[in-house]
């Protein structure tokens, strides 16, 4: 039986997933970062980190860290030798969200997060909506603020709009994960963040408009009219690879959606 892959904490999701030469031909195979190996590489080059405080900070073995680094330092040199394309996807990782003691930033607004909304019933379906005027927020990458609702029995108990703090695109699954968001409603929405939501294990309606507080009434009424297939406009991104709760990296909950009553069971 194969050795269970460790999940590796990651920090900070990525702002740009894909990087072309200039000059960029088409046919060329691109080469695939994966998110793990971007934090690696953010660690140790960006942050001066050594290979055992990099390990410590993504909780994983520094021997496991060092052949993460070394791969990624041979596929960042090959994308400048090459000229080849760079993707950033996939990987066996967890977004961090603010619950780790041992998380290493300092003044993190996660853990602030984490902190003010760690209680939640078990009977409590949290709701995140991109957020702005009354009105979804159609720019998912953007958001400025979340309007979150607490539903419990079909109906709404509670509501309040929470700023991002000026995080963006994947990043913000983090914040929505240290919200204990079950479910998002958003406009348009890239491949990279959607990858991250689903790491996270939160729920997407995506492709949505309109006001905020009559999405949620129809989501829970069983008749929002949303996209399945929704992408963002503004840039094109790729959903491939794998992340926690795929391949055997395991950490992940899933949730069933019980619209009678919405509320959220794992399962």
């Amino acid at each position: 039986m194969p050795r269970r892959v460790k999940c590796r904490k990651v920090c900070h999701y990525p702002q740009t997933l894909e990087f072309l030469p200039q000059n960029n031909n088409a046919e060329q195979e691109p080469i695939v970062l994966t998110v793990d190996e971007y934090e690696a590489i953010r660690l140790i080059d960006r942050r001066g980190m050594s290979q055992e405080q990099c390990a410590a900070f993504m909780q994983i073995a520094r021997t496991t860290v060092q052949r993460i680094y070394e791969t990624a330092r041979k596929k960042l040199a090959d994308f400048v030798v090459e000229g080849r394309p760079l993707r950033i996807e996939g990987g066996d990782f967890r977004l961090c969200n603010g619950s780790s003691t041992g998380c290493g930033c300092v003044d993190c607004f996660k853990q602030k997060l984490y902190e003010k909304y760690k209680e939640k019933g078990e009977d409590i379906m949290r709701i995140a909506v991109t957020y702005e005027n009354g009105e979804i927020f159609q720019h998912f990458g953007h958001t400025e603020e979340f309007k979150v609702y607490d539903v419990q029995d079909g109906k709404v108990v509670a509501s309040e709009v929470v700023d991002t703090n000026g995080q963006g695109h994947g990043a913000l699954a983090g914040v929505l994960t240290a919200l204990k968001a079950d479910v998002l409603i958003c406009g348009g929405i890239g491949g990279g963040a959607q990858m991250a939501l689903a790491a996270a294990g939160i729920k997407l309606y995506g492709g949505v408009s309109g006001s905020a507080d009559a999405a949620v009434e129809a989501l829970l009424a069983g008749n929002l009219d949303y996209n399945p297939a929704v992408k963002c406009n503004h840039h094109g991104e790729h959903v491939e690879g794998h992340t926690c709760g795929e391949h055997g990296c395991g950490g992940q909950h899933g949730y069933k959606i019980n619209y009678e009553n919405f509320t959220a069971k794992e399962i």
